[in-house]
Parts: C-alpha cells; structure tokens; sequence
C-alpha cells in the first residue's frame, strides 16, 4: 500500500510540475508561443524529473534553434531539398523500446553516389525526423512509457572520402552542440556498422570535430552487423539488417507519412521561433548517461 501511495504522491508532484512548466513556458519571452505536451514531458523525463534543470535545458534547445535557423526553422519535409535527402538516404526511427528503455535510430544510404549528399540539408531532414519523433509516443502498446535515451545507428556502408569531403564543419558542430546540449533525451550510443577499409583515415578526418563525451559513445562494428545484436534486439532491426522490424520500405514509408502529417507543425514559427531572442546565461551541461 505505501509504494502504490508513494506512486501516487510522485504522479501527483509530476502532474503539478509539468503544469507549472507549461505555464512558465507560455509566459518566458525567451521562447517561441507554443511547444507540444509530449515534447515537454520529454525534456522534463531528459533532466530527471528536477522542474528547475527542464528550464535550462529548454532554454538552451530554442537559443541553439535560434542561432541556427536553417537547420532548425526555416524547413518543409516536402520541398525539393528534403526530397533530395530522403531519395538517397534514410532517416528512420525504428518501432518499440530496447530493454534499457531506449529509443532506437537507423542511419544509411540507399544511393551511394557522393554528389548527392548535401550536408547542410540532409542535417535539416533529421532534425524534421527527430522533431516529428518527439511528439510521437515510443511504444504504443504503453502510451505512459518514454525512452530514457537515445541509440543511434549508422550504417557506413557505400561512404567514401568523397562522402567525407562533403561534410561541412560548421554544420557538423551545431550538430554535434545540439546532441550534447540541447536534445530533450540523453545519448547513450552511436553505432558504426558496415565500416570500411580506410575507417582509420575517416575517423582521423571527423575527430577533431566530435566531443570526447560524442566519441566515447561511439562504437565501431569492423567485422560483422552480428556485434550490433548485443546492443540493439534484432526484433527491433530491420528485415535487411537481420532483424523482424519490417524492410526498410515499409519503414520509410511510415516516416514519410508522419513527417507529412506534422508538415504544419514543423513549419509553425509559434513552435520553434523566438520572438524576442535574450541573453542567455545559464550554464551549460552534458546530456550523457
């Protein structure tokens, strides 16, 4: 009886706080209009339940979105740009939880011609995913459960050092600022599958531009995807990546179909735009395990 009335107590306090955030949120000059419930709980659950840490952690998400409004703002999921994106490379966040309670996401070519990577714009197209992600439950079997992290995938098959070359270093740092200050969930891995030959020569290239605390949470998979299946359940992979989680089409569909729904969403400044943009002087912090 005193762990169901603790839960209770502690339902109570998360209701009374996610309430005063909102309301906090609505009336900070600091920050655009609006910003989605589930959103909210998100960055809420990120700093672990401590209303005063959400704040910050907030404040920092909309500044670095401010500072960079061609990545975070100034976007549509079907202009020509997006559509070049998502023709050569897929964005895909997969179904259900691991056991950790981590929300997982798949990164890869479909076409792996150099020219078409555009790194400015295909950055833009996953923060759309990302975004669209937020707002979506994690598991609709349990619609009360959110990931307590995030696990990234990317496949490396097909990259070349034309690919690398491609980059471009100040996209590269707002995204790397972004995962590392500002994400309404903590990173807790990046894997590399399908690595080639010459990994040495690429990593020596992106290093310098990657935090520590980003690099750490790297792991390299040189030999087989089977490593992967220690981290990631093969239930929630694709079929083409050994797994039940459906192909890669049926997959992209559905992301296609969610980022067309939410099109006005991504596109509303009344969620992303702030209109009387402020110094800013709270602390930094990292979003890491």
């Amino acid at each position: 009886m005193s762990s169901d009335k603790s839960e209770c107590d502690n339902q109570l306090r998360r209701d009374r706080e996610l309430a005063e955030l909102r309301e906090w949120f609505k009336h900070n000059e600091n920050l655009p209009q609006e910003i989605e419930p589930l959103l909210l709980r998100r960055f809420y659950q990120c700093m672990y339940c401590d209303a005063e840490e959400t704040k910050k952690l907030i404040e920092v998400n909309y500044a670095l979105r401010n500072k960079h409004p061609h990545l975070f703002i100034k976007r549509d999921p079907l202009d020509a740009d997006s559509r070049r994106t998502f023709d050569y490379a897929d964005i895909l966040p997969l179904p259900g939880l691991t056991p950790e309670n981590y929300k997982v996401s798949l990164y890869c070519f479909r076409d792996f011609e150099a020219s078409k990577m555009h790194h400015t714009e295909d950055t833009r197209a996953f923060f759309m995913v990302a975004d669209c992600r937020f707002i979506t439950l994690d598991d609709i079997a349990r619609p009360e459960i959110l990931s307590d992290g995030e696990v990234q995938i990317f496949d490396m098959k097909g990259t070349t050092m034309r690919h690398i070359s491609r980059l471009t270093i100040s996209t590269l740092r707002a995204y790397i600022k972004f995962l590392q200050l500002a994400f309404p969930v903590r990173l807790k891995a990046i894997h590399m599958v399908n690595c080639p030959s010459y990994l040495d020569r690429i990593v020596s290239i992106v290093k310098p531009f990657i935090s520590d605390e980003v690099f750490k949470l790297i792991r390299f998979h040189t030999t087989s995807i089977d490593t992967l299946y220690g981290f990631v359940p093969r239930a929630m992979l694709p079929q083409e990546y050994g797994g039940a989680a459906g192909s890669l089409s049926t997959l992209r569909e559905q992301t296609q179909k969610v980022l067309a729904a939410n099109r006005d969403y991504l596109m509303d400044p009344r969620h992303w735009q702030v209109d009387k943009p402020e110094k800013r002087n709270g602390k930094s912090w990292k979003l890491f395990n």
